[in-house]
């Protein structure tokens, strides 16, 4: 699956609006794991791309179906945040030292993200075994982080994207609901001045900041299971 020349154009068609229903491709072997594509649709809605109509506000657009994301492939972007003990975190000195499992969430106050996040826990120790670290990135401020951490017992790293400054990098911000005006100022530290929220994502890198593999899902209900992740970190850690 290639990037549209026009960034704003990636995935707008039948396929990421009306299948949220992400199935990962599993390519295991020589090639190792790829991509994630969503399906249950024909080849011709496939290929089908919709006209630049995306609505954008603050250079993200509206609807989280509309992101463009980076892909399988390509390099993250240089990015330092805070921890939730405030201390500046060097993303891309990190990721050099060691492969990451790298994990873009809302915030501690979403429900699916906390299901998330405990289960992440869970395999911590398998995936620490194999090689890997988890890095879990949110919206809130590191006081908030440090609340989660203490809550939810977590081992691993979390930091703080309280101005969506890496989920804009990472192409996968959009413009939140009104109904959530109230309290993502707030939750984020007054940072989130515009008000924006990441699309729930899983990504697998390499020492050099190469997405290895990707899981990217606008249904904020639908996760990747932590049997799936497991399967593409052990099949991938042959290649990193």
């Amino acid at each position: 699956m290639k990037r549209n020349l026009n960034k704003n154009n990636y995935l707008r068609s039948n396929r990421w609006r009306k299948s949220l229903m992400v199935l990962a491709l599993l390519c295991v072997g020589g090639a190792g794991v790829k991509t994630l594509a969503a399906g249950r649709i024909s080849d011709a809605q496939d290929l089908t791309l919709m006209n630049d109509t995306t609505k954008m506000v603050k250079g993200v657009p509206l609807k989280p179906e509309d992101i463009s994301p980076l892909l399988v492939g390509e390099t993250i972007p240089v990015l330092k945040l805070l921890k939730s003990s405030g201390e500046s975190f060097d993303l891309n000195k990190s990721v050099a030292g060691k492969p990451t499992i790298l994990i873009f969430y809302r915030g501690g106050w979403c429900p699916y993200c906390s299901k998330q996040l405990s289960g992440l826990q869970e395999i911590a120790p398998d995936l620490t075994k194999m090689g890997y670290q988890i890095i879990a990135i949110s919206t809130d401020s590191p006081e908030n982080l440090g609340k989660t951490m203490v809550k939810q017992k977590l081992s691993y790293t979390l930091l703080s994207d309280a101005d969506l400054n890496a989920a804009r990098k990472f192409g996968i911000a959009f413009k939140g609901p009104r109904s959530y005006d109230s309290f993502l100022p707030e939750s984020s530290g007054g940072k989130n001045v515009n008000k924006l929220l990441p699309v729930p994502s899983v990504f697998i890198l390499n020492n050099k900041g190469t997405i290895m593999f990707e899981y990217i899902n606008p249904d904020i209900t639908q996760r990747l299971s932590t049997s799936l992740l497991k399967a593409a970190a052990a099949a991938l850690r042959k290649e990193i």
